[in-house]
């Protein structure tokens, strides 16, 4: 029944509730044939204590064996912003789970899981949880572009989400949204509008700055070297190309960047208590031109994210990530 599940895509988890409805049936055989043989009911219990304990190992990490060594796991909403991290790969592997496509792997020498988890809310949520579920990563990072909320930015400069909200979430009354969390169904605790990324992962980003080739900028008043901030990301499920609703989500939010995927993905994580960061890279300003931008500056983009991930993870657990102390000279977006 395993390998049918296998074959059908489905993760280690589904296999185990499949092979439990046969154990239950084949549970419930032998204790007829106990009755009718008057078979020695203890040696039975045994048996069935033996077999569900290995049953229920096998519901674990893809990786599972090899738990000592820690894996990250890298989302991003679109293939493109994980093609180019899977080619950095070394000992690459793919695993379809449920019909959505992992990758495992080395990054810089380090375990890594890869997947993309197309657009909006719902779709990254289902990815995250697959992700957290199959190959348990001891942090998670997602990558990929964003609207510039914040006129200081520009297609190609880097936002790293010191904290990050949903814009869509809250009361809507006849004077406005009120941003307010949900409970987690996890111990019915309020969410907080914005959640925290984690402060070594934030640290980790800050001495990746300071070490990572990003791509020039070509503008019409000549090139420019493209900056990394720390800042405010806001997430929905609406493509923002609007002035206006920049203006509102700025005023409001103290918003840097306008998504689609990272809240739902924070919100995962922090009720998992999962380590998280949220990386974006400025694709557009999310004002009227932001779909014409969008396709210009979007590849440029993608790469200059991808490679401040990778740089990050390359570091992870070195002696050099825990004493270089990077200045990165950031401005204040506040």
């Amino acid at each position: 029944m395993a390998e049918l599940a296998d074959a059908q895509g489905l993760g280690p988890c589904v296999r185990k509730d499949v092979e439990v409805r046969f154990l239950s049936l084949a549970v419930a055989k032998a204790r007829m044939r106990i009755r009718k043989k008057g078979m020695n009911h203890s040696k039975f219990v045994t048996v069935v204590c033996i077999v569900v304990i290995l049953l229920c190992s096998s519901c674990s990490s893809v990786f599972r064996g090899t738990k000592t060594e820690e894996v990250t796991g890298i989302l991003g909403a679109f293939e493109q912003e994980i093609v180019i991290l899977e080619d950095k790969l070394t000992e690459g592997k793919v695993h379809k789970i449920e019909g959505i496509r992992f990758v495992s792997g080395r990054l810089g020498g380090k375990k890594v899981a890869l997947a993309w988890t197309g657009i909006g809310t719902v779709n990254a949520a289902m990815t995250t949880t697959l992700m957290i579920e199959h190959f348990q990563p001891s942090r998670v990072i997602f990558t990929g572009v964003a609207g510039g909320i914040n006129p200081q930015l520009s297609p190609g400069d880097i936002v790293v989400a010191e904290k990050i909200a949903y814009h869509d979430m809250g009361l809507l009354t006849s004077e406005g949204l009120l941003y307010q969390g949900v409970k987690s169904r996890l111990d019915n605790i309020e969410n907080p509008v914005f959640f925290p990324a984690d402060e070594q992962l934030l640290k980790l980003a800050e001495q990746a700055a300071g070490r990572v080739k990003l791509g020039i900028l070509r503008t019409s008043k000549g090139e420019r070297s493209p900056k990394v901030v720390k800042g405010v990301i806001v997430t929905g499920d609406t493509f923002i190309a609007s002035k206006e609703k920049c203006e509102e989500l700025r005023n409001k939010l103290k918003a840097d960047a306008v998504e689609m995927e990272g809240a739902a993905v924070a919100q995962l994580c922090y009720q998992r208590q999962i380590p998280f960061v949220v990386i974006r890279c400025i694709s557009d300003k999310a004002d009227e031109a932001a779909k014409e931008d969008l396709a210009t500056f979007y590849v440029m983009a993608a790469e200059n994210s991808s490679s401040l991930v990778a740089e990050m993870v390359g570091l992870l657990g070195s002696q050099q990530s825990q004493t270089e102390n990077v200045k990165v000279k950031n401005q204040d977006l506040k």
